[in-house]
């Protein structure tokens, strides 16, 4: 009977470490080091996605302000590439500043080039970079060499690398934010199966900020760049 029971256990064991996991990073940046750059809607940007994830898993890192900066982010990073294995799933999300060819934390910037190193060297199946950050489509510019460099990366980006991505005290959010944090909710479930795709959920987010750009001096229109075979991947599910 305890030989039974030992072997019913290792079993379980084994499916439980067999289980796809999925680690988040968040990260909004409204207070700079210098002040100048400060913005209104980041930090709860980054602390909206971290709770509306929740209803997904618990492997979630977030940082904010003073403490997303250049080290702490890339350190995170760098230990949440190493604990992924084949399976498993990392979604990283940045709410700030951005400039052509990466985006600006708490002290400095970090390039696109930088962030797609570190996520090529992980071992997880998936790896999804959300971006709600001015020029975020210069990920897929000359500039960042054709980003991205692993077939297991994509970038879901709020807009196009000339583009600015506006934020809105009426909305309380970034509007491609508000758009992704109600995709992820349900309504980008096209299919009505309780999972969402990747292409599921920018296709909403898509439409969502055209929409409620349309009327502003300069709409946003938010980018997909990566493999086509990971935009099929699910990013969330229900039971």
């Amino acid at each position: 009977m305890k030989r039974l029971l030992t072997i019913v256990v290792m079993v379980m064991a084994m499916i439980i470490t067999a289980e796809a996991r999925t680690y988040v990073m968040s990260v909004g940046v409204s207070r700079y080091q210098d002040q100048q750059m400060n913005l209104e809607q980041t930090t709860k940007d980054a602390k909206q996605f971290k709770a509306v994830m929740e209803n997904h898993t618990k492997n979630i890192t977030i940082l904010t302000s003073k403490y997303a900066n250049r080290a702490n982010v890339l350190e995170k990073l760098r230990a949440i590439c190493n604990r992924a294995q084949k399976g498993d799933q990392i979604v990283l999300y940045f709410s700030c500043h951005g400039y052509a060819g990466g985006i600006y934390v708490y002290d400095g910037g970090i390039s696109y080039e930088t962030l797609d190193e570190e996520l090529s060297k992980s071992g997880a199946s998936v790896k999804v970079c959300i971006v709600d950050a001015c020029h975020a489509g210069s990920v897929g510019s000359t500039a960042t060499s054709g980003l991205p460099s692993s077939k297991k990366v994509i970038y879901m980006l709020g807009c196009r690398a000339e583009e600015m991505s506006a934020e809105s005290p009426l909305v309380g959010h970034g509007f491609f934010t508000q758009a992704l944090l109600k995709g992820i909710r349900g309504k980008a479930d096209a299919n009505g199966d309780k999972q969402i795709t990747i292409m599921e959920l920018f296709n909403y987010v898509y439409n969502d900020v055209q929409h409620t750009t349309a009327k502003m001096e300069k709409s946003q229109h938010p980018q997909l760049i990566g493999s086509k075979e990971i935009a099929k991947e699910v990013i969330v599910s229900w039971d």
